[in-house]
């Protein structure tokens, strides 16, 4: 009986230690998502800062960050191009036929495309 309990004790102790590390890995994706979410604020701000001055200071741009200013307005026009150039949307695009219809349950009369039911997991059929 000492040989289970000491196995016993090992799996747990095995579990605990997994789970621990689980916990960890999941609280450093937390912050990393926290500190990402952090860094767009930031350069959200800091692009609106950027465009305000643009826009405030449009014939007095100072030399400094007046090539950036000129990129910035060659990619807005090359953007202008690239949608100009894309072709008209279809008003909808057609069903495709290949898709089978959804089946009714024979045992609860819920819908699906699946072989089984997603509610009670009994057979669709043909």
């Amino acid at each position: 009986m000492a040989f289970f309990d000491e196995l016993t004790k090992k799996a747990k102790d095995v579990a605990n230690l997994a789970a621990d590390k689980a916990k960890d890995a999941a609280e450093l994706t937390k912050i990393t998502v926290a500190i990402a979410g952090e860094q767009k604020e930031i350069d959200k701000n800091y692009r609106t800062i950027g465009e305000w001055f643009v826009s405030e200071y449009e014939g007095e741009i100072p030399d400094a960050v007046r090539e950036l200013v000129e990129a910035v307005s060659a990619s807005k026009a090359r953007i202008a191009e690239l949608e100009a150039s894309k072709p008209a949307k279809e008003e909808e695009e057609p069903a495709c036929e290949d898709v089978p219809a959804a089946k009714k349950c024979p045992i609860c009369g819920a819908e699906s495309d699946s072989k089984f039911c997603p509610h009670c997991g009994a057979p669709m059929g043909e």
